[in-house]
């Protein structure tokens, strides 16, 4: 196996970095972990301007609330004050938090953080059986959930090992008048919540508590002692394998990715000037580390939307703020080049915006250009990589169609099947070593000893590499499906539809959609010792019932066989070949 990347495309890297003015080498961290990253960072920029917003959520109606730099600090710390002498748990407890972009989701993310626990991004929108699976793989303790979802709480706590819940609304830390118009849309007109009928305690009395229980002491202690190696996250990925399992994401992997994100940009970033509109959810690793802690580290204002689906949603966030940066993927941007509102005033301050998640479609990034008269670049990186790999340096010129160079500290090389190296334009897979790689799969070592090795992670995506040194995907992992950005997992789909005692067999593969990108297709083989057959609604109710609805096909094709290898492997190429 190769211990590095070509000398050659070291070199062609590092003339990108001078032309692009990024940095080639990493300082050396302030910071022993992200507690005294937050707390450092909200405690500077809280200096310079105690008034300073640091979050704001707008609901699609307009109805916003913010908090300042110094809030953030004393909420979060009130939060970690109740994890460990309220609740009593001990540091490396992992504490899971479900809920979506909300003023709630910062103070109890930084307060697990503070606290010295683990913390474990969990989907909102999953289902019983999908969060049952993963607070058991994970242990968890707590759970901070949103309201409008705690009908699931009964079963999953009969199930799991959880021992404490803590209520969040979307509106929490709104002003008294806008919470309450807010709250009473949700129970009256759209019946989204449902009643609680588990122990649990609400988000602000459990700050309530936190905070007499501190006494006004330092949450320091819980953290003082924590260090870089320490784990900071478990962020659940479908890795380069389909099966569920966490990437252990340590502080340092997670300090060391916003440092390489901020030099890509450090150009055209200034420190609390800016202002970034957080669409994509903040559990996922991509939002959590630009929006989240990226923007953090400059001080910069985060616009968070709740829900950006339908698209109109965006609306008044972007007509009412003075939105700096994006990040989005790339049916995020295309549905707002689809909104009448957002072609006759798109957003006058903004400087540029980040792809990721999904390719980004060329057509996509050149009206994108079009319309707003920005660049857009695109990124790319995987959960495994805290996320960020690779950055196409942003600029009117960047190369469309690219993920660009390394990120600083950043080695690739792409290796053919018997992990030899390949020339330029050769595809090859691409294995990625920096400090920004995970220290491996939670309680799966086997899986960790498959893609690590000697430092490098064999990601299982396939790129090229040009004359210029600017890599290309030519495909995404072999057989995962990216719907609206979120990696969708055939096996685990196949799992579920093949619960059903009428079905003989399954396969579920990718097709693509002009609206998610890519979109979940079954094709299902009847049990023919069932006396009836499966029907698609039925699938579809299935599916519903123990999948997060991105997860559930989108088409169910009946059939009377499937395509198979002379060993009895399924070819989902020659179902891919069937579906276009």
């Amino acid at each position: 196996m190769t211990t590095g990347s070509s000398p050659a495309w070291a070199a062609l890297w590092q003339a990108a970095y001078r032309v692009h003015q990024i940095p080639s080498v990493l300082p050396d961290l302030h910071y022993r972990s992200l507690a005294e990253f937050v707390h450092e960072r909200c405690q500077a920029f809280s200096r310079d301007d105690p008034k300073a917003k640091a979050f704001t959520c707008v609901v699609p109606n307009g109805m916003n609330g913010s908090l300042s730099f110094s809030q953030v600090d004393a909420l979060s710390d009130a939060f970690a004050g109740y994890l460990r002498n309220v609740l009593k748990l001990s540091a490396g407890d992992r504490v899971a938090v479900q809920l979506p972009n909300s003023l709630g989701y910062p103070v109890a993310a930084f307060g697990v953080l503070k606290a010295g626990c683990v913390l474990v991004n969990t989907n909102p929108l999953y289902t019983p059986s999908e969060m049952i699976h993963q607070f058991n793989d994970a242990g968890v303790k707590a759970l901070v959930i949103v309201d409008m979802f705690a009908d699931k709480l009964p079963e999953v706590l009969a199930k799991t090992q959880v021992q404490h819940v803590v209520v969040a609304a979307v509106s929490e830390f709104f002003p008294a008048i806008p919470n309450a118009v807010v709250r009473l849309v949700q129970k009256v007109w759209a019946q989204v919540l449902p009643p609680i009928r588990v122990p649990h305690v609400r988000l602000r009395a459990a700050l309530r508590q936190g905070s007499t229980a501190l006494s006004g002491q330092s949450t320091n202690g819980f953290w003082k002692d924590l260090k870089p190696s320490d784990l900071a996250v478990l962020q659940y990925t479908g890795g380069t394998t389909g099966v569920s399992k966490a990437a252990m994401l340590s502080h340092e992997n997670l300090l060391r990715n916003v440092q390489q994100m901020i030099a890509m940009g450090s150009d055209q970033m200034q420190p609390h000037k800016e202002c970034v509109l957080t669409a994509l959810p903040l559990y996922h690793i991509f939002a959590f580390t630009a929006n989240l802690l990226g923007f953090l580290s400059i001080g910069a204002r985060n616009i968070l939307i709740p829900s950006p689906r339908p698209i109109r949603n965006l609306q008044r966030a972007i007509e009412n703020y003075p939105i700096t940066w994006m990040t989005g993927v790339n049916t995020l941007f295309n549905g707002l080049l689809n909104e009448e509102w957002f072609l006759a005033y798109p957003p006058k301050h903004l400087k540029a915006s980040i792809a990721g998640g999904a390719s980004l479609h060329t057509t996509v990034a050149q009206h994108w250009r079009e319309v707003t008269k920005t660049p857009i670049s695109e990124g790319y990186g995987l959960t495994e990589t805290s996320p960020v790999v690779s950055f196409n340096p942003i600029s009117d010129k960047a190369l469309l169609g690219s993920i660009g160079v390394p990120a600083p500290a950043t080695d690739v090389c792409l290796l053919d099947e018997k992990e030899e190296p390949v020339a330029e334009g050769v595809p090859g897979e691409l294995w990625v070593k920096g400090p920004q790689v995970m220290q491996g799969y939670w309680n799966q070592p086997e899986e960790t000893a498959r893609v690590l090795k000697q430092g490098w992670l064999a990601t299982g995506d396939i790129a090229t590499i040009d004359a210029q040194g600017f890599l290309r995907i030519v495909d995404r992992k072999k057989d995962m499906i990216l719907v609206s950005g979120f990696n969708v997992y055939p096996n685990e789909v196949e799992d579920v539809i093949a619960q059903l005692d009428s079905v003989l067999e399954v396969a579920v593969i990718g097709v693509s959609d002009t609206k998610t990108d890519e979109a979940v297709c079954a094709f299902v083989v009847a049990n023919p010792d069932h006396p009836s057959p499966p029907t698609v609604e039925q699938i579809t109710a299935h599916c519903r019932q123990h999948l997060a609805s991105y997860k559930v096909p989108k088409t169910v094709v009946l059939k009377d066989q499937l395509p198979k290898t002379p060993i009895g492997k399924v070819l989902r190429r020659a179902l891919r070949e069937e579906a276009m």
